[in-house]
């Protein structure tokens, strides 16, 4: 663990949010869930402040958590996703493509330097964008991608804007899905396609066993979702949107390695240390103590409580076969409506 790392964690936890108001901010986003009393009713109708609360207060627990991978294993792993999805698009050099709920542009960049295309990243969280915009530079991509604050429900695009739009954990944000690919649909050109690798609840989820309820909260809980949809549900709200479905598939069936292999505290990894067990507990004890010098906000290791809640969850529902964070789709806009 190095001494940067952890100053960038400590320094950064509450993104925008000013550091004497997190813990404050932490009250409110906990009471939107289940496991703190929330309902679904009011996650949807109040998302845009869960979701925007929860990068502010999550976001540079992600880069601490995942953005440390060197070589090969899961780092390559996610490169190649996103080459893949890439490549369902059949992208090309000069196409304007899009990225909804890019968040601080990961995806994005890699995309971009592997297909050549110009990437604009909608994304509602002032913080998120600010520390993409300051990587894009880094990664000499500011000429080719670029950041728009927006609501991924109400984009500041023309009809047929796009030549590919794409997504990766983000759609899982939105109250209405129907809503949301419908608007997508508006802003890509007719022919062309759209590609998602999702969060959804499988064929196996039942709503009536209250472990499968359990762990469904934790989940909704951890990363900021009203309402985890399932995988039928999502291909219905495509059609009903206006999209014609190209194929369909959880990618985490038949996979020679778990999904959430990198997330299982009884597996241990140097190149994952931080998500073993042993690693977890490590930055438990260090995000309290920087709490208690203040170097951190006060509220610093309640997020990373709820935050070990979920990957408890997605582990749990990985193991049961009732959550998946890879099903992947591709469809198409019609050339015309009839």
């Amino acid at each position: 663990m190095s001494k940067s790392g952890a100053m960038d964690l400590a320094t950064r936890v509450g993104g925008s949010i000013k550091k004497e108001d997190v813990q404050s901010a932490v009250d409110r986003y906990e009471k939107y869930h289940v496991c703190f009393g929330g309902e679904e009713e009011t996650r949807k109708a109040n998302y845009s402040d869960m979701v925007n609360k929860y990068y502010d207060l999550a976001t540079s627990f992600y880069e601490y958590g995942w953005g440390q991978w060197k070589g090969e294993s899961l780092g390559e792993s996610i490169k190649r996703h996103e080459h893949f999805i890439a490549l369902q698009l059949g992208l090309k050099p000069g196409m304007k493509v899009l990225d909804v709920g890019s968040g601080i542009g990961g995806p994005l960049r890699e995309i971009a330097r592997f297909s050549l295309t110009s990437i604009t990243g909608i994304n509602n969280n002032e913080y998120q964008i600010s520390r993409g915009e300051e990587l894009n530079r880094l990664a000499g991509l500011s000429h080719s991608c670029n950041f728009v604050k927006a609501d991924f429900l109400k984009m500041p695009f023309s009809d047929n804007e796009f030549d590919g739009i794409y997504a990766f954990d983000a759609l899982c944000h939105a109250p209405d899905p129907v809503a949301c690919y419908r608007e997508i649909c508006r802003v890509l050109r007719p022919g062309q396609c759209f590609a998602a690798s999702e969060w959804f609840m499988t064929d196996h989820f039942d709503p009536n066993n209250q472990s499968h309820q359990k762990i469904k909260a934790e989940i909704e809980l951890g990363n900021g979702l009203p309402d985890i949809k399932t995988t039928r549900e999502c291909l219905d709200a495509l059609k009903l949107a206006g999209f014609e479905v190209v194929w369909a598939r959880d990618l985490a069936v038949g996979s020679p390695i778990p999904w959430y292999s990198p997330l299982d505290v009884n597996r241990f990894s140097i190149t994952s240390f931080r998500l073993t067990a042993f690693g977890r507990g490590i930055t438990r004890a260090m995000v309290k103590a920087l709490e208690f010098v203040r170097i951190a906000p006060a509220g610093s290791a309640r997020v990373s409580s709820f935050l070990e809640t979920a990957a408890e969850g997605v582990v749990e529902g990985g193991r049961k076969e009732i959550f998946t964070p890879i099903h992947f789709f591709l469809a198409r806009k019609p050339l015309s409506r009839s």
